[in-house]
Order: structure tokens, then sequence, then C-alpha cells
């Protein structure tokens, strides 16, 4: 729970201005809620988060350029979502894994007033359930990743999965290698290689995934040993598992 007398320091995020304007007129009477930005895009709101540290975020989930989920992603652990839709089937998913509370469009005074009591009690368990958690459990299964959205510092890069190379685990981070350059992303491998089409993208080895577009070739290098030889003639291990997963697709 809150500390009483504490302010809560939001961001109101929505590619409406209409709906950022009603959001932000209900929750004018809650002395306690401080607006400390309205963002109109994803990106904008990566950066609020960055800039001003917030402990709340109103997040639309429809939005151009970075959608909700996305902007989730990217924004680390410190911060509680309320998300704010039209599609009810986001907002029931984004509940169920515990958000700390969802609106509905319209939505009304009374309903604000609802999400501002479980913001209040509900910030103190953000260790618990962090926004990428949520973002993960809420999104709706759409098919195979189309582009990675990667965060380095203020700046985010947006990185079509047909210009990835392959990917390499590096510690807790992955690295997506595409056209030259390494983009870090605080994930698994096993996440990467779930979203990631199976139809093009192999798990070649424990420490990476292959575009199957980029082979050139297959080398035997010892006794039982192979490594992918990439079009740019980047060489990457091939494990005895991997090679089988590999053949299926060649």
């Amino acid at each position: 729970m809150t500390e009483p007398g504490r302010r809560i320091r939001a961001v109101i995020v929505d590619d409406e201005e209409l709906s950022r304007a009603l959001l932000k007129e209900y929750l004018a009477p809650f002395a306690d809620v401080e607006i400390v930005a309205e963002c109109a895009d994803g990106f904008e709101a990566v950066r609020a988060v960055n800039d001003l540290g917030p402990d709340l975020l109103f997040l639309d989930i429809q939005m151009p350029k970075l959608d909700g989920f996305e902007v989730l992603d990217l924004i680390g652990n410190d911060v509680g979502v309320i998300f704010v839709t039209a599609y009810d089937e986001h907002a029931l998913r984004a509940f169920e894994v515990h958000a700390l509370d969802y609106l509905v469009k319209p939505f009304s005074a009374e309903r604000i007033g609802r999400a501002v009591g479980r913001a209040r009690a509900g910030l103190e368990d953000l260790k618990v359930r962090s926004p990428a958690a949520v973002a993960a459990d809420a999104r709706p299964a759409a098919g195979p990743m189309r582009r990675v959205i990667v965060r380095s510092g203020p700046n985010v890069d947006v990185v079509p999965v047909d210009r990835i190379d392959y990917v390499l685990a590096q510690d807790d981070y992955v690295a997506y290698a595409a056209g030259g350059k390494h983009y870090l992303k605080q994930q698994t491998l096993a996440e990467v290689e779930r979203q990631l089409d199976p139809a093009r993208f192999v798990r070649i080895h424990r420490s990476h995934i292959l575009n199957v577009d980029r082979l050139a070739r297959i080398e035997l290098t010892a006794k039982d040993s192979r490594a992918a030889i990439l079009q740019d003639g980047t060489v990457l291990p091939i494990s005895r598992s991997g090679y089988s997963k590999l053949k299926t697709l060649l």
C-alpha cells in the first residue's frame, strides 16, 4: 500500500487527444495523483518513464508506432500499469495476469475512482509483477513476432524480423545480430525461440538461433562437429540436436 500522504506520479499514454483529456479531467479530483506527462504514442511513453520515473502509467493498448505491450517490454520494473483499452478481450486478459487494473473505453468517473483505489493499494507489489511480465502474459497470441523493440538508454530501436541474421545468448541478455550490428535485450533465448517463426528460425545451438535465409553452407569442422557459415562469413556452432532441426528446414 502506498505511504499516507504520498503522491502518485502518473503518466497518461493514449494516441487520442480526447481520451487523454477525459482521463485527466476524471483524475483531477484526486489530490494524491499528479499527472507528470501526457504521451501521444509509445515512443513518448518510453522517454517519459526514462526521464521522469513515474509511479503509474495509464496505458492505452492499441497505438501506432509502439503498442502498449511493446511499451511494457521497454520500461523496467518500477512502474505500475493500468491498461486503458477499447478491446475488452485484451483488458480481461490483462486483469487476469494482475495488472493493477484496466479501464474499458468508454469509462466513467466512478470507474476511475476504483482504479485509483486499486493503484494506491497495489503499487507495493511491483517487485512481484513487473511491467515486462504483465506484457508477456497479457499480449494476445498473434502469430510469430514481426519486429523486435530494443531500448538503449533513452533511445528505442525497431528491428524488423526480416533483418535479423541470428540471435546470440549473452548471460541475462540476447543479442539480435542484424546488418552488422548487435541489439541487446534482456530476455532469454528460450523466449525468443517461442516468438520467432519456426519455419524461418531454428535453434542450432544452446546459445544461437539462426535465420535459415542467411545460411550459405554447413561445414564439418571435426568428427561429428559442424558449423553454419553465413552469407556474410559469420561462423556459428551447430550442436547435434541443432543439426537435426536444421536439416528439417533445408
